[in-house]
């Protein structure tokens, strides 16, 4: 295992964290994510994750070090696009073999490219820097700065360690020699996460319509007892839940996926949720 591996796996397995120690690991918001799917996709392949928050259902760890892999050749096995919310540390090696450094990731992305395939990569919009891939076939600048999402394994270590505001201003980049579009465009923050949030709506529905009677009985009764792993998550991150009633709580919960469905970023969920629980409890 590398020395980057074990770094991860170490602050992963701590009991708390604080947020100056997330670095590589924040997470795309599903808004954005759909909403780049719905422009530049069927995204297929998420090639830098930490095995818990890939977008897509095919991925590569740090452990898999997509620096190594054939993206191209994975790509003819899955018929779609790649997806990379790319790591930004400094550039890293193990074994003679780089995992990390924008510079070295952007020219792998270039070998990609030349094999076939579309590569879509949400960076910053950071044109001075050396790794800056003017070589790309496509540069969609988002209008509004970008907010990302807490790791699922991210435990707070106080109350301070609760995002706020929005990272960075971004840039959607596509490596595609077949691309036969623009060199660049703007799109706007809101009409991306709209985009995603009506797509994961589509989604949905037609999940509702295929699944068997028996299944939808069955999701219908359980609909108020289980709750995805980020539901769960951001109900942790209020104070005082674990006093409400299980029927309080199953409300929250139901808030959250709302909201979350909505595409509203999870420090404003929290924020929301906050509110509502002492509003519950002093109800109660």
């Amino acid at each position: 295992m590398s020395q980057y591996c074990e770094k991860l796996a170490a602050l992963r397995a701590r009991p708390a964290h604080e947020l100056k120690e997330i670095g590589d690991q924040w997470r795309t918001t599903d808004a954005l994510f759909w909403g780049i799917n719905a422009m530049f996709g069927p995204l297929v392949l998420d090639l830098f994750t930490d095995g818990e928050n890939s977008k897509c259902a095919e991925f590569y760890t740090a452990e898999d070090n997509a620096l190594t892999q054939d993206w191209s050749a994975k790509l003819q096995e899955l018929n779609g696009a790649a997806f990379a919310n790319p790591p930004y540390s400094r550039a890293q090696q193990h074994d003679g073999q780089y995992i990390t450094g924008m510079v070295h990731i952007m020219a792998k992305a270039m070998e990609m490219r030349e094999k076939g395939g579309r590569y879509v990569f949400l960076i910053k919009a950071a044109t001075s820097e050396t790794w800056w891939p003017e070589q790309a076939d496509h540069i969609a600048f988002i209008r509004g700065r970008l907010g990302f999402d807490l790791p699922l394994w991210f435990v707070p270590a106080d109350e301070k360690q609760v995002p706020t505001g929005a990272f960075f201003a971004g840039a959607v980049a596509v490596f595609d020699k077949n691309w036969r579009g623009p060199a660049s465009a703007y799109i706007s923050r809101n009409q991306l996460e709209a985009q995603g949030a009506a797509f994961l709506a589509q989604i949905r529905r037609e999940a509702s319509r295929l699944a068997p009677a028996d299944i939808a009985v069955q999701q219908v009764e359980t609909a108020n007892t289980v709750w995805p792993k980020e539901v769960l998550f951001l109900l942790q991150q209020v104070d005082g839940v674990d006093q409400l009633h299980d029927s309080l709580r199953q409300k929250l919960c139901q808030h959250i996926n709302r909201l979350k469905l909505e595409g509203m970023q999870e420090p404003e969920i929290v924020n929301t949720i906050k509110n509502l629980s002492i509003a519950m409890g002093a109800a109660a």
